[in-house]
């Protein structure tokens, strides 16, 4: 039973790949049309994933901030929008799924991926006088694409059924770096990755970076990502960011590695004409 097991798992593989790869493909091209909205789905996957309890093992990346008594709290203040883009996108998105809806935690864990990704394509663009073409080149030979592997494999996160409790992600506009750093710390993270996530804590991430800068504990980790910013690659920054937002995106979550997996129809050789 070895070999078709094996070959089983292949085409669960090969389906989840196509899968996702179309997901991407959707999120991307909707995400294009809409680069306004890519602050708030930053914020959104960051609200949705810090509601984590340690102790508890509760909360986590679970798509609780669709519901409408966790999104209408003062820390989700103006993301509903980036939620309803959402929902407009998993219409689509549940349209050419054979294996199931996609759940929410997967598709606001995916958008910010997307996001992310035209960020810095669009820094790449700028820093090629605007030129799309040469500015996608560029971005494929510096890029740090390939870093965003285990982020993929981690594809199958589940939906709760409720939302998660009350005070546990602050209002990011009006904490203080020490409230950060507490909250931070309380999910197994430091200064360092509080710094590589300013674009998620607001749509103005210079007055974030100026606010988290007045911390001697996270003022070399802003230094530092600012300074690879200004470079080509963007090598430390990007990597950085990628792989905070891997380990954030799955806080709590077991993954489902069958997910959106269907089975193939046989075909009956004895009505083959040959």
């Amino acid at each position: 039973m070895v070999e078709p097991a094996f070959a089983a798992d292949l085409i669960q593989r090969r389906q989840r790949s196509e899968f996702l790869s179309n997901i991407k493909g959707t999120l991307f091209t909707t995400i294009k049309n809409n680069p306004d909205i890519v602050p708030s789905l930053l914020t959104l996957a960051l609200n949705d994933a810090v509601t984590y309890d340690k102790a508890t093992k509760t909360g986590g990346p679970n798509g609780s901030i669709r519901f409408s008594s966790e999104i209408s709290r003062p820390e989700n203040e103006k993301l509903s929008a980036a939620l309803s883009f959402l929902e407009e996108a998993k219409k689509e998105i549940d349209s050419y799924s054979k294996g199931g809806p996609i759940s929410y935690a997967d598709l606001i864990q995916l958008a910010a991926q997307s996001a992310v990704k035209s960020t810095f394509l669009a820094s790449a663009i700028r820093k090629c006088g605007g030129n799309e073409e040469k500015g996608q080149l560029l971005y494929s030979a510096y890029g740090s694409n390939g870093q965003w592997g285990l982020f993929d494999r981690e594809f199958g996160r589940s939906d709760t059924e409720v939302p998660d409790p009350e005070g546990r992600v602050p209002i990011w506009g009006k904490a203080s770096v020490q409230e950060m750093k507490e909250k931070f710390s309380n999910i197994g993270f430091g200064p360092r990755q509080l710094a590589v996530l300013s674009a998620f804590l607001g749509p103005d991430q210079t007055a974030i970076e100026e606010l988290l800068a007045s911390d001697p504990d996270v003022l070399p980790w802003v230094q530092k990502y600012q300074r690879s910013r200004e470079t080509v690659s963007q090598t430390d920054y990007e990597v950085d960011l990628i792989t905070t937002l891997t380990k954030i995106s799955r806080l709590g979550q077991q993954i489902n590695y069958e997910a959106y997996t269907y089975p193939v129809q046989k075909v009956d050789l004895t009505k083959l004409k040959l």
